[in-house]
């Protein structure tokens, strides 16, 4: 049983990351820990970056991680999964989505996106596991590319001592109605591709 679990959830506004981020604190609560979560959005429906801190434990007092603490990086884009990498700890897992979006600097031509292998380069040494998912096209498949929040949470529920259907009831109770089917079409398709992804 899990007692303890750090997670940060990185990406660009617009990717659905702090509905992704309540979920999971809501997942932490429904197994009966404490669970706390702190967000910084800034210009998210701009395309700005977006962070959100989950902690699940006993007791939890401050809800934001520290550099080094982070069991697991959720990152909804590449570049962020690198831009954020100081706060897993040492042998943490990263979950990323193949996703590029192009940040202002790169557009202006200021700086260049990193080659995707450059930066699964840096993920591996210090992960000591990381979960490539093409989430937006199995979102896409699933039948609406704003499900790629659920892709991700199911691709983190396979790594985690709790039963799946703690996480889609959490997903469920929380999208509405009428896009149940298509969540729970996208749940399944995120469970499978984290079998199948480990890069």
């Amino acid at each position: 049983m899990i007692d303890h679990m750090n997670f940060l959830f990185v990406g660009v506004g617009g990717q659905g990351v702090l509905t992704a981020s309540d979920i999971a604190a809501q997942v932490g609560l429904d197994l009966g820990l404490d669970a706390k979560k702190s967000e910084v959005h800034g210009f998210a429906q701009r395309g700005g970056v977006v962070e959100s801190h989950i902690r699940w434990a006993p007791r939890v007092g401050s809800p934001t991680c520290e550099e080094g603490t982070v069991d697991i990086l959720m990152s909804f884009e590449m570049l962020e999964a690198a831009r954020w990498l100081t706060y897993l700890k040492p042998g943490g897992i990263v979950i990323v989505n193949r996703q590029k979006i192009t940040p202002m600097s790169v557009s202006v031509g200021n700086a260049v996106y990193p080659d995707e292998a450059a930066i699964l380069a840096a993920l591996k040494q210090r992960a000591s596991r990381v979960i490539v998912v093409d989430a937006l096209p199995l979102a896409e498949q699933a039948g609406n590319p704003r499900t790629v929040n659920t892709i991700m949470l199911a691709a983190l529920s396979t790594l985690l001592e709790t039963a799946p259907a703690v996480w889609e009831t959490a997903i469920l109770r929380r999208v509405p109605g009428k896009y149940a089917e298509v969540n729970k079409a996208a749940f399944r398709l995120g469970q499978q591709a984290a079998q199948i992804s480990t890069d």
